[in-house]
């Protein structure tokens, strides 16, 4: 049986998620300047929805991370923790929103497609928030301790999920430019290309996975702080690039006669687009538990 300070520890750990969920919209309604009321239930911007629910639920994961990972004598120490690593995850997976629009979809505001009910913006904007809280949380899962140095864990984690979300988008957007005259793939999201959003969306979180492939591969040393970024982000993008291969291979076999570039970019079809990005997360999360 559960006993109190058990009891006491893990309804005190609930009140700091709800906390911290509720802190991630208010943040969000505060960071972008929209009254989210009025959006989801005055407007039914479903667009605005379903990027704060991206938000949501990688705070969520983050947390989840740090309740796994938190470890004391006594359980406020162990609420601390999990208290500090919910403010990190939710400051990076800010940051990493902002990093994301200003850096990798640079190419149009990311506010006014969501105000303009563009779902396919928001769709690879929460895609773009799983992604990075899942690298946080193998770093996470990976780091011991709960100091300095794996605080600089968590920061490398973060660096590496920017990277892998970069390589990932300019491999699509090369793919979309070579197979489309050279259009742009950005371009084509703001038109609100529903099955290229799905499609890309499925590549990030599927890379994200892909990249965790080295919290197996590398053992934790606290103050290698270089050795760390260099080694996490080598096999990320190794991984990163092993998966869209594999990817591409095997839909070539499972969706055999079908031209997938015709059917996602012009005619639009989210059906295959689905698969195409199921194939991705499915190959990644191979890869990462063979290495396991």
């Amino acid at each position: 049986m559960l006993d109190h300070q058990t009891l006491l520890y893990l309804g005190l750990d609930v009140v700091i998620a709800i906390a911290l969920l509720a802190l991630m919209r208010w943040a969000y309604e505060l960071w972008s300047s929209i009254d989210s009321d009025d959006q989801l239930a005055g407007k039914d911007n479903f667009a605005y929805g379903i990027s704060i629910a991206g938000s949501l639920l990688a705070l969520s994961i983050v947390l989840w991370s740090a309740a796994e990972r938190a470890s004391g004598d006594d359980y406020l120490s162990r609420a601390m923790q999990m208290l500090v690593y919910g403010l990190v995850g939710f400051v990076l997976i800010k940051v990493g929103r902002w990093a994301h629009d200003r850096l990798i979809l640079n190419r149009f505001n990311k506010r006014d497609e969501i105000l303009k009910k563009n779902i396919s913006v928001a769709l690879v904007d929460a895609a773009s928030s799983l992604a990075t809280a899942l690298i946080i949380r193998s770093v996470l899962l990976w780091s011991e301790g709960f100091n300095i140095n794996s605080g600089i864990a968590i920061i490398t984690g973060f660096v590496i999920a920017l990277a892998v979300m970069l390589v990932t988008t300019r491999l699509m957007e090369r793919r979309f430019a070579r197979d489309n005259q050279n259009d742009s793939m950005q371009d084509t999201l703001v038109l609100g290309q529903l099955a290229l959003a799905v499609q890309h969306g499925g590549y990030l979180i599927g890379t994200a996975f892909a990249a965790t492939a080295a919290s197996h591969m590398l053992t934790y040393q606290g103050q290698a702080y270089i050795t760390n970024l260099l080694v996490w982000l080598g096999v990320g993008v190794l991984f990163t690039l092993l998966t869209v291969m594999l990817s591409r291979l095997t839909k070539a076999f499972i969706l055999r006669g079908i031209d997938c570039a015709k059917e996602v970019d012009h005619q639009h079809n989210v059906g295959v687009a689905s698969i195409d990005a199921s194939l991705t997360i499915g190959m990644a999360l191979i890869l990462s538990g063979l290495i396991a």
